[in-house]
């Protein structure tokens, strides 16, 4: 995704508007990365861990928690918070890609009422928009996403029609659910925007999610075409039509340069299991800029690459990944030890080079922050001057 070029939106009246959103378990400040703990877990790292790595709020999956160990058992434990351990915000998508990939693979179907699965003990299930709101009110989330149906961006136009209709009908539902409780005693809710390529539907899809009326919305759909490029007109757009005074959220995006073009896009969180799941392949994020240093932090394309721990070339090496950074693989480890775990399969490789890119991210968000203290702060003679917009190459 390319990081250059605003297209016309005035990005310093923006910056200036939205820097924080409170929930019922604290404030989560704005840009941020919520890590994926789908099934209320990062894998190989505890979750009084994450605070070491700046995670500041998580994203989980209502349909795999209600599935397993169940919204009901979960909420008898006092909610999310309190099963996880995580005294921090906790967002909770509605489950509507991962219900969207098994009706692809024939293990599941959908209709305008719901999705219909047979999980693997074969009794069939129905989730719908009410289940959907349901579950993640047992759950005690401080932000919830409507049940959508997610699309890929080659699907035919009629698929993508239909997607659109049933997702703005799903929406008003889920409204409906929630509008039943105290407004002290419900989480924020965000409408999905969907659409695929088609300009058209996506202005539609958000003409329509507007005039619902949500807490804040989000970027609907697979965030990237066949051969893995993202949707950067699609990103981009959606994000120039969404109200500039409610918070937009980049569902699918992660990666460290995809994150930074996005921020660019106008989008204020995001989330993605990409940085975990590659940790614990022994891909691990390496700068290529200061990520501390907001100058070059806001005129890079490209901020990492990555270390493939695998390589023989990381077998003998003994610098840390990257000197710079707080975690604890880079404050005590080399680059050959790591290699040596991941070759022995340790499973204290993952959790280390979890805790890696998470820390990454972090500083890359928190750089974003101090990107645009500077942007919004009127420049006097002891501050420092705000940071030139970029604008093409």
């Amino acid at each position: 995704m390319c990081v250059k070029g605003l297209r016309g939106r005035n990005k310093e009246a923006e910056l200036a508007r939205i820097r924080g959103l409170d929930t019922r378990h604290g404030r989560i400040r704005l840009p941020n990365f919520l890590p994926d703990a789908t099934r209320g877990t990062i894998r190989n790292v505890p979750s009084h861990w994450l605070h070491e790595a700046g995670v500041e709020v998580l994203m989980t999956n209502a349909y795999h928690l209600a599935e397993r160990p169940g919204a009901d058992a979960i909420g008898s434990m006092g909610g999310l918070h309190e099963f996880m351990g995580f005294d921090r915000p906790i967002a909770t998508d509605s489950g509507g890609f991962q219900l969207w990939s098994l009706a692809r693979e024939r293990r599941g179907k959908v209709n305008d009422k719901g999705f219909v699965t047979t999980p693997s003990k074969g009794n069939r299930r129905v989730y719908t928009p009410e289940r959907a709101m349901q579950a993640q009110l047992k759950l005690g989330s401080d932000i919830a996403f409507c049940l959508d149906e997610c699309t890929h961006p080659k699907d035919a136009l009629e698929v993508q029609e239909r997607s659109v209709k049933r997702t703005v009908r799903w929406a008003k539902q889920c409204k409906q659910v929630l509008e039943r409780r105290a407004p002290e005693d419900r989480p924020l809710l965000y409408g999905v925007i969907q659409g695929g390529q088609s300009e058209a539907l996506r202005r539609q899809c958000v003409e329509q999610m507007v005039d619902i009326g949500f807490d804040g919305y989000g970027f609907g759909g697979v965030p990237f075409d066949q051969g893995g490029q993202h949707l950067v007109d699609e990103v981009y757009l959606v994000a120039e039509l969404l109200p500039p005074d409610k918070p937009r959220h980049a569902l699918g995006v992660g990666r460290p340069d995809s994150v930074l073009a996005a921020w660019r896009a106008g989008w204020h969180t995001f989330d993605s299991v990409a940085p975990t799941r590659e940790a614990r392949r022994g891909l691990i994020y390496v700068p290529l800029v200061d990520l501390d240093d907001p100058h070059e932090v806001y005129h890079s394309d490209h901020v990492f690459e990555y270390l493939d721990a695998s390589s023989p070339k990381a077998w003998r090496d003994r610098t840390p990944i990257d000197e710079t950074c707080p975690c604890p693989l880079c404050q005590n480890y080399s680059r050959g030890y790591l290699a040596h775990l991941f070759r022995t399969e340790d499973p204290v490789a993952g959790t280390l080079a979890t805790l890696h890119n998470l820390t990454f991210l972090h500083r890359l968000v928190a750089t974003l922050r101090r990107i645009e203290d500077r942007i919004s702060t009127p420049q006097g003679p002891e501050t420092e001057a705000p940071l030139p917009l970029a604008d093409g190459g």
